[in-house]
């Protein structure tokens, strides 16, 4: 298998990417880059590894969904309580990465998390299917289960205790990214990436071309 690894090669053949193409705005930059993925058909093209640091300071990653694109930020609903959740109330930083490897992008962003407003939260959980309303409160998220029966329990507990509106658990919520460096990555031919890199000042932003 390492044999088909190392004898695996693509030659990427996308246009260039130069510092005076991209948009000023990083999340406008990154709205046209999303934009073009669902255009192309990306599956979940959305969904995006959050990376956190643990009390040992050992990063933690995982996928989850972005659920709005504010001007100045992303947001996405998880937990509270669950591993990701436990280590943002300790360590309120995180890295985001976005992959769209059909068109040959990848966006990563750095920065701090908060929590959006209860009004915010309870707002997108009304918008999700009754099952998944019920998930969240079926799902005590990362704690050790002896089997699936017992998460199935849990749900049909909590479709038979709310049998109309389902509301919003208050261990549930959606968290918001607000990036400092964001960073576009462009396949090139001979691994001669293109990559352009935001990082937040004082003015605004500064835009760098960096080494592949």
């Amino acid at each position: 298998m390492t044999d088909q690894f190392w004898s695996h090669h693509t030659e990427y053949q996308t246009p260039g990417l130069d510092v005076g193409d991209v948009d000023p705005d990083p999340i406008a930059q990154f709205e046209r880059w999303l934009g073009d993925a669902w255009a192309s058909d990306v599956a979940e093209p959305h969904a995006f590894v959050v990376s956190t640091v643990d009390a040992d300071g050992l990063p933690d990653a995982r996928v989850v969904l972005v659920r709005k694109v504010d001007a100045d930020s992303l947001v996405f609903y998880t937990n509270y309580r669950s591993i990701k959740g436990v280590q943002l109330e300790a360590n309120p930083g995180a890295a985001a990465t976005f992959a769209w490897l059909p068109l040959h992008r990848q966006v990563r962003m750095r920065g701090t998390v908060t929590m959006v407003s209860a009004a915010e939260s309870d707002a997108y959980f009304r918008s999700r299917p009754r099952g998944s309303q019920l998930g969240a409160w079926a799902s005590d998220q990362s704690a050790v289960l002896a089997d699936r029966d017992v998460l199935e329990r849990r749900w049909i507990e909590a479709d038979e205790q709310y049998p109309d509106d389902v509301p919003r658990p208050s261990h549930w919520g959606g968290y918001r990214l607000t990036p400092t460096i964001v960073e576009l990555w462009q396949g090139r031919p001979s691994r001669l990436h293109d990559r352009i890199r935001y990082s937040a000042d004082d003015d605004g932003w500064t835009i760098e071309r960096l080494a592949p």
